[in-house]
């Protein structure tokens, strides 16, 4: 097998390649190490039933940025 530079390849490329190559434990580790390094939102914790009104566009803004960044 090819020695590959999983570390010099963006996060699109990592995340193309381990899904191509599922059993690749190594890529698939190293592809979690930068998903897991990356400064996620935190979101209050809703204190009223007001506060889950505005649930649904911290989901869509969360998943618009989540898309963005793969």
């Amino acid at each position: 097998m090819i020695k590959r530079e999983f570390e010099s390849m963006s996060r699109e490329e990592l995340r193309s390649y381990i899904l191509e190559h599922r059993e690749d434990e190594r890529a698939f580790q190293i592809y979690l190490d930068r998903v897991t390094a990356e400064p996620g939102e935190i979101y209050p914790a809703p204190h009223s039933i007001e506060d889950l009104s505005h649930f649904p566009d911290l989901v869509t803004k969360n998943r618009r940025n989540k898309q963005q960044k793969i």
